[in-house]
């Protein structure tokens, strides 16, 4: 079964993703302890909480990177689009076009604009000229580039600011064409004014694209966010709409950290 084959969670009957009693270890270290949220199409989910307590573990289950660290080990079960991506029978390359990350620091490779964009196409074995260059304007578009460096597509990329560079690596994931988008803290090595670009970006892309951020900013997370979860210490103290969870927390440590009474 592959992913593109379940029901269409467009129709909003299917979550997007289902994580059901997650725990995990890095070897005798309990990092994530058993949580469980379904997360809907199209939409912007803000993880929150301290250093250290799980959030970018969590989300990097979701494309599979913690299988890299030395005595790492899950349970439960995380499902996307209805399909158990930790069976053992799944294609991790499949499964990693269907979700595109952007990392906390722009990571351009040292080739032209057009090629770093034009990179995980190439990969997948695409050698139509034409359509990658269709692809690639169409990602820069996405990613409101465009119009800033569509005479300079040979021009190497690590000549662009923080700011541009960043909206090209989302370009970049953009142009493989994945339906859900993993941010780690995409925000925070950048200004204020590429920082409200990346935002307005993220509210356009729900449109087409599930997207979960990692964020320590809470202004970030209440102005950009459809739905947050508060972590600690590897457990989800709280999960909720955006707006219930900034205004009435259930939980007395969800709104101590908040309203930064700690953390």
């Amino acid at each position: 079964m592959t992913l593109d084959k379940i029901i269409d969670p467009a129709l909003k009957k299917v979550p997007k993703i289902e994580v059901k009693d997650v725990k995990v270890w890095y070897s005798d270290f309990n990092a994530i302890k058993g949580i469980s949220m379904d997360i809907k199409p199209n939409t912007v989910t803000a993880f929150i909480g301290p250093s250290g307590c799980g959030k970018s573990t969590f989300l990097r289950l979701f494309n599979r990177m913690n299988d890299y660290i030395d005595g790492f080990k899950l349970d439960g079960k995380i499902k996307i689009n209805g399909d158990n991506i930790y069976k053992k029978k799944i294609n991790i390359e499949e499964l990693r076009k269907e979700i595109g990350m952007v990392f906390q620091k722009p990571n351009p490779f040292p080739k032209s604009i057009f090629d770093n964009v034009a990179y995980g196409l190439k990969i997948q074995g695409i050698n139509d000229k034409k359509f990658i260059a269709e692809r690639v304007e169409k990602a820069l578009k996405q990613a409101d580039l465009w119009n800033e460096v569509k005479d300079d597509l040979k021009k190497s990329a690590l000549s662009l600011s923080g700011g541009q560079q960043q909206r090209l690596c989302i370009a970049r994931t953009l142009a493989v064409e994945p339906s859900i988008i993993l941010m780690d803290e995409p925000t925070s090595a950048l200004d204020p004014i590429s920082t409200a670009k990346i935002e307005e970006l993220i509210f356009e892309l729900k449109e087409k694209y599930t997207i979960i951020i990692v964020t320590h900013n809470m202004q970030q997370a209440s102005r950009i966010s459809d739905y947050t979860a508060f972590f600690y210490l590897g457990e989800l103290i709280e999960f909720d709409k955006t707006k219930k969870i900034f205004t009435n927390p259930e939980k007395q440590q969800t709104e101590n950290y908040i309203t930064g009474r700690f953390g």
